[in-house]
Order: C-alpha cells, then structure tokens, then sequence
C-alpha cells in the first residue's frame, strides 16, 4: 500500500469547527490525515500485522501528525478498542493526536516541581506517554498524584500548626487588652483568633468565639456579643453533646448576656438547661454545680422573686462550705449573695453577719489589700448605709477605695464603683462639693475605661444629675439624665428596666419643676416596662406606681393616685414584707393622699404603722424615719393636738440635730 498524498479535490470542502477545552480545529477532515476512510482502515490492520509497507507509511503520517509512532500505533489500537465508525476514523485519529499533544505539554510542566522524586515521576510519565506507553504512564502519573497529596498534606498539617500558633497569639492579645480593661480591643484580638483556627480545631474557635463574646459583654456592646456566644453554644454542643460540661459553660454565657440585657424569659431556660446538666455530670454537690445555682438564683431576685432565689443561693452556700472550705473566696462569693438578697428584703439583721463573715474571708485568704476585699467591704458598707449609718459605712467605703485605688490602679472601673459609693453616702448626708467631686471622677473613668455609651457611664450620669437635681441645679441635671437615657436605650433596649430607671429620674426632674405634663408620659413608660420586664407584682413596678401616683396626686388628680398608692402598697407588702422600708414608704405615700383630702384618721393610721417599719428598720434618726415623724407631726396639728404635735416636732428636731452632729463630726476624704 503506498502512502496516499494528493488531495481529493473532487470532494466538496467543508469547515467544520469543533471546540474542546479552548482549542479549535477547523479543516477538511475527510482528507484531515491524507487518507480516505477504507485506506485508513486497511493501514490500520497492516500495522497490526507489523507489515514493513504499513511500519513505514505510519512512520509518515505519526510525522504529519507530530507525533511519535509508538503514540500512533497506541492511537490505532484505541479506534479498534471502541470500534470508531470507518466514516469517523479520520476525524477522531486527528482528535487524539490534538489532544495527546496538548497531555505532552501538560505533563512536560510537571519538570518544575520542587521535590525532585515528584519530578523524575513526572518525567517518566511524559517519555512513556510520548513513546505510547499510556498504562506506564498512568501509574507514573498516579505515584506522583500520591506523592503530591502526601506533601499537600504535610505542608497542610504544618500551616493548620502555624495557624493555631497564630492564633494562640491573638488570643494572648486578647487576654491583655482585658487586663489592660480595652474590652472592644480584646474582642477584637478573640475574634481574630477564632478566624485562624483550623478547620479541624472546632472546639478551639469555640473557646475564643466565647471569649470574645464576653469581652463584648464586658464592654457594653451586647449585640456584638450575641453571634460570638451564640456560635460558640452552636460548636460546642455538636463537637461535644448536648450534655457536656463544657457546653454548661456556654449556656450560662449566653444566659448571662440575656440577663444583663433583662431579657429575663430568654435567659431562664439556659440557666436551667445548664444547671441541669452541672447536676447530672458532674453531681449535685459540685462547685460547677454552685456557680449555676447562684445564676439562677439572681435571675430570680431581679426579677423580685425572691422567695425562689432564697433556698438556690442557700443551696449555693452549703455545696461551697462542703466541697471547697468554710474559708474559701468562693464561700464568700455566696455569702454576699445571699446576704444581698436579704438586705434587698429588708433584712437587715440577717444580712450583716453574711456580709461581715464574707469580709473576714476575703481578708484571710486573699489578703487585706485585695480587690475581693474591697468588694465585701463596699457591700457591707451599704448595708448599713440603707440602714441610715452613716457613720458605720464611711470608713468602710472609704477603705475600699483605697484597695480599688492600690490594686486595680485610679482609673480601673472598680475604682469608679467605689467613687460613687462614698459619693452617694456623701450626698444622702448633704456633703454635696465632696460628691460632686467622686461622682465627676467616677464618670471621667468609666467614659475613658469603658467607653462613653456603656450602661455603667450611663449611671454615672445618672448619679451626677442627682446630685444637680437635689441641689435644684435642674438645667445643668437636664443634659446628663437625657444622655444616660439614650445610653440605656441603645446598649440595652427600650424595654429594659435600667432605661425604665432613666425615664424615672427624667420624669422626676420634670415633676421637681412643677411640669407635670411633661413628665407624666415618662413616668407612664417607665411602669409600662417595669410592669411588661420585671412583672406586675416586682417591687419595681410598685415604684413605678408610686410615681405616677405622686404625680396625679401634684395634680389634684385623687381618684387616679389612689388606687395606684394601694396597689404599690400590696405589692411591697407581698414582695418585700410587712416590715419592709418600702412598704412604709408606700403607707407614708398613701397616708400624704389621704392627709390631703382632709381624710386624718385613715391617714393616721397609715402613718403609725410607717412609723413604727421605719424605727424597727431603720433606726430612729434614719432620714427616712424622721421624715415619718414629721409627717405624724403635721397631721396631729391638722387634728388640732397641738400639744403632741409640738412633741413629735420636738423630737424629730433632737433626732436631726444628732444627725447633724455626726455629720459635722465626719470629715470627708477627697480622694
């Protein structure tokens, strides 16, 4: 058979185009390898049989094609292998020597690979492809495909390493801005790390997830906050159950930014979901176990359920006196809790020994100077504070600002807590220039500290325009209770019960300048909120109520105030107790109402038995209890006995003037 060179020029041309990978062919291809389907055929069987006239027409035409015979007579066995129709034999011959070329310079590409055994792989497959040694080829080209896999996967094992330290460092840097109190900072660096954990370190990025979402709790910034705990809860749970200790943890994070934000209802079922599972997996007398009491326990005191946080934090108390020590910070820790549930109750009497054993703890263990000290000594101070001691909590406050002050350093937010409690021990005994400076430093820290939209910059703000308004400095108190107001609604919502407080002292500002229309409204959103947050029977709500009711009772507005007076009352009474120094306040109130309307017998009566709260609750010279004792003074000279009305307002003039004694007997750090 001799080799077929001319053009058959009777056919009829045609362009085909065909596209495969980007590469076009166009041409005749009946004639595309100069020979006609059936002459194309009979080389194909001829080369089988290794006829010589048929070895050295392939010879030629593997040329035309730019390719190797072996690669030829490899092609020739594959048209055989899937019997190619006689009239596509041309075409589909040209197809695969395209493509084989382009496989050629592919494979020649793999020369440049860095490791040198992947290389001579490499190389090997290409000769054996370009000689048609196709199964060769194939394995060499799978040896390398392995050995590139394994080298990826050790390259990949040392990045995942590199990663993971690169992010331990993050979360070092996270760990000191908290230190350094730059809580957005720290998020900030937290939230990085997460980014660079391997994907197969889920429980790692669960971990700085949750720290950067407490940091963000920390800082006031409560929607930032959520995704970060959210997920967190979300990786824990599937990388370690449902039932986990550590998914615990990430309930009671989650449940704590709930409660911070007084989305009470939300933050109750993760609260108990996490006690649950503290209970079951690690026993009922666990400290872990404690932790969760004691979180469930102050839900329910925010919330003025206090009958039901009584036996949680008692429970708390024994699980820590048993499992850890009589002496132990933790025991403290629930000491204090426990004591500020009764004080919230007006149980005084009960408290102080909590509070007092507390302190003697933290001083023992941790040390004299230390933080937790300054804790237990600010508390116990404030107790006796609302008991009207005055004498009894200054140098208690006053010793732990000078821990905060050591400690923590003069512009921690610590310190800024202990600047407004001696500052509001000042202003309830008048010292109005000594609390002025506390509260304006207090704030100056926490809106460099924490920022100047945090809940706590807000309460100083708050604390600030007190003292302005008890000074009838209204104009200047305006500005600052307007800005605590907008702090609350949007770092904590409108419906929260600190943005309730706000509205309060707004609305009461308003009232102190006879505007009563104008604080009506805010007084009116204030118990709305209260009454829809906390509850309409929380003691709160009965502020609230007694509020609006002094209000409408400015305004001449009788039958309105008084059932708004009543229902205060019974709420105190039912929350707090029948000797509670709010519910003397509510009888106080609605004993003024009925003063008012010239009704001196009822209002008698309420008054003795405010009178008679207060003095048990308080003690005689508390403010708080003078003030009643003029107030039964008035109404005797209202009932026309002079005579004992002289009396009272003897007395209670004596029960100042001791007071007063006292105050001017204190001499007022200025820190």
């Amino acid at each position: 058979m001799g080799l077929f060179t001319g053009r058959d020029r009777s056919s009829t041309a045609r362009d085909i185009t065909a596209t495969d990978g980007g590469v076009v062919v166009i041409g005749n291809v009946g004639g595309s390898v100069g020979l006609t389907p059936v002459q194309l055929k009979e080389l194909m069987i001829e080369y089988a049989r290794q006829d010589s006239a048929a070895v050295q027409q392939v010879t030629s035409l593997s040329e035309q094609l730019g390719v190797t015979k072996g690669a030829l007579g490899g092609f020739f066995q594959t048209l055989e292998q899937h019997e190619v129709p006689l009239d596509q034999l041309a075409t589909r011959l040209t197809e695969i020597a395209r493509d084989h070329k382009k496989l050629l310079a592919e494979v020649a590409s793999f020369r440049g690979e860095d490791d040198p055994d992947i290389a001579r792989l490499s190389a090997a497959a290409e000769t054996a492809l370009r000689d048609g040694r196709n199964e060769e080829a194939r394995s060499l080209l799978t040896q390398a495909k392995t050995a590139n896999i394994a080298a990826a996967d050790r390259l990949n094992s040392a990045m995942n390493t590199y990663k993971r330290r690169a992010a331990e460092k993050a979360a070092a840097l996270g760990a000191l801005a908290n230190a350094e109190i730059d809580y957005q900072g720290a998020a900030a660096s937290f939230a990085e790390a997460a980014s660079l954990c391997p994907p197969d370190d889920a429980l790692l990025r669960g971990n700085y997830l949750n720290s950067a979402g407490m940091a963000e709790l920390r800082a006031g910034c409560y929607p930032a906050a959520t995704p970060f705990l959210t997920e967190a809860l979300a990786i824990t749970e599937k990388a370690l159950g449902p039932n986990h200790p550590t998914t615990a943890r990430s309930l009671n994070n989650l449940a704590a930014l709930y409660d911070t934000q007084g989305q009470y209802d939300a933050a109750a079922p993760l609260y108990s979901r996490a006690l649950a599972i503290r209970e079951k997996a690690l026993g009922p007398d666990h400290p872990a176990t404690a932790i969760s009491l004691n979180n469930l326990a102050a839900l329910h005191k925010a919330q003025g359920q206090y009958d039901a946080a009584a036996p949680l934090y008692s429970r708390a108390l024994a699980i820590r006196e048993k499992a850890l020590d009589p002496d132990h910070p933790d025991t403290a820790t629930s000491l204090n809790n426990l004591a500020a549930l009764y004080k919230a109750q007006g149980r005084y009497e009960d408290a102080t020994p909590l509070y007092s054993r507390a302190l003697a703890i933290h001083e023992k263990a941790l040390g004299p100077d230390h933080p937790a000290t300054g804790t237990s000594l600010n508390n116990l101070a404030a107790l006796y504070m609302a008991q009207g001691q005055y004498d009894a909590a200054t140098p208690f406050y006053s010793r732990a600002l000078a821990i905060h002050q050591k400690a923590l350093g003069p512009d921690h937010p610590d310190t800024a807590t202990s600047l407004n409690n001696l500052g509001a021990l000042y202003k309830a005994q008048g010292q109005y220039d000594a609390a002025a400076h506390l509260y304006s430093r207090a704030l100056a820290i926490r809106e460099k500290a924490l920022g100047p939209d945090h809940p706590d910059t807000a309460t100083s703000l708050n604390n600030l325009a007190e003292l302005y308004k008890a000074q009838g400095q209204y104009e200047d108190a305006g500005p600052f209770l307007s800005r605590a107001l907008v702090i609350h609604e949007k770092a904590l919502g409108p419906d929260h019960p600190a943005t309730a407080t706000s509205l309060n002292n707004l609305a009461a500002l308003y009232y102190a300048q006879g505007q009563y229309d104008a604080a009506a409204p805010f007084y009116s959103r204030a118990l709305a909120i209260h009454e829809k947050a906390l509850g309409p029977d929380h003691p709160a709500t009965a502020r609230s109520l007694n509020n609006l009711a002094e209000l409408y009772k400015a305004q001449g507005r009788y039958d309105v105030a008084a059932p708004l007076y009543s229902r205060a009352l019974a709420i105190t009474e039912k929350a707090l107790g029948l000797n509670h120094p709010d519910t003397a306040r509510s009888l106080n109130n609605l004993a003024a109402l009925y003063d008012t309307q010239g009704q001196y017998d009822v209002a008698a009566l309420f008054l003795t038995r405010a009178l008679a709260i207060t003095e048990k609750a308080l003690g005689p010279n508390h403010p708080n209890t003078v003030l009643v004792l003029k107030n039964v003074a008035h109404l005797r000279q209202a009932q026309g006995q002079s005579e004992e009305a002289e009396a009272l307002f003897a007395e209670a003039k004596a029960r100042e003037e001791r007071v007063a004694s006292r105050k001017a007997a204190a001499k007022p750090a200025t820190p």
